[in-house]
């Protein structure tokens, strides 16, 4: 695989991602070590627009330095970023508090079935809170009017 076939399809697996929610800049630059595929690109949100260019970033808040099988692994969800930096498959080098959220940023691609699950579990969380709700509602009725039968 060449550097431009492994830009092009990194590039095409987050150019869906909504990044709307995000407010500040985040830039961060890619190191990819690989003899065919080795190069630089960057990942920057900036007014809440995503950009993926085969370029170097001089003004990064990070730099992420791994092979691009590693890099893979983690933009499809089957290797957390925290997971392959403390096992030395991943380097980083600049605001790691920022490099954090890369994660975010893979969470919110298009596709993503972390996203798709932390929608379903918000979902979830929404119905199980509303019959909870409902639940100590019905109990608080039900207290008020034995209270009323007893006196």
């Amino acid at each position: 695989m060449t550097y431009a076939d492994f830009f092009y399809e990194f590039k095409g697996k987050f150019m869906g991602a909504d990044v709307s929610d995000i407010h500040e800049h985040l830039a961060f630059q890619f190191n990819i070590e690989d003899e065919e595929a080795g190069g630089a690109f960057y990942v920057e949100v900036k007014d809440g627009q995503l950009y993926v260019e085969p370029y170097e970033y001089y003004d990064r808040d990070a730099i992420f330095i791994c092979a691009p099988e590693v890099l893979f692994d983690i933009a499809d969800g089957r290797l957390d970023p925290v997971a392959a930096f403390t096992e030395q498959k991943l380097r980083v080098e600049g605001n790691l508090e920022k490099a954090l959220r890369l994660k975010e940023i893979i969470e919110m691609k298009s596709g993503s079935t972390q996203g798709e699950k932390s929608i379903v579990k918000k979902a979830a969380d929404k119905v199980v809170n509303t019959i909870v709700q409902t639940a100590a509602r019905k109990s608080e009725k039900q207290k008020e009017g034995s209270k009323g039968s007893n006196s």
